[in-house]
């Protein structure tokens, strides 16, 4: 379900583009095609998808994303955020990395180019 909604932000998936059917994409994945009909379900309780009956699952063109955008970039800071905590970073380590490691001339960019 993620990967949808990550395709749809970076543009791989446009409005109205259909989804793959169920059968095939359970095919694709070796899933189990209920697990892939309650993501399609999930999806379309979300707006992500609607569904036309007879014709298949299609990428809504109600999908706000720049609050699609916003909620990716939380689940990755707080993936990020876990990680370091489990290697003993602290919040403000953290922050004071991200910082740095965004800024173009930054000192640690400088210096991961002339160790490379």
């Amino acid at each position: 379900m993620d990967e949808v909604r990550r395709l749809i932000v970076l543009g791989e998936l446009e409005s109205d583009m259909p989804l793959p059917s169920v059968r095939q994409l359970a095919a694709d994945l070796r899933l189990n095609p209920n697990t892939i009909v309650q993501a399609y379900r999930e999806l379309e309780r979300a707006g992500v998808v609607y569904v036309r009956r007879g014709h298949g699952t299609f990428v809504s063109a109600q999908l706000k994303l720049p609050e699609e955008r916003k909620r990716i970039l939380a689940d990755v800071v707080a993936r990020a955020l876990i990680e370091a905590q489990r290697n003993g970073i602290s919040p403000d380590e953290f922050a004071a990395g991200i910082i740095e490691a965004t800024q173009p001339a930054s000192k640690a960019l400088v210096k991961q180019a002339k160790e490379a």
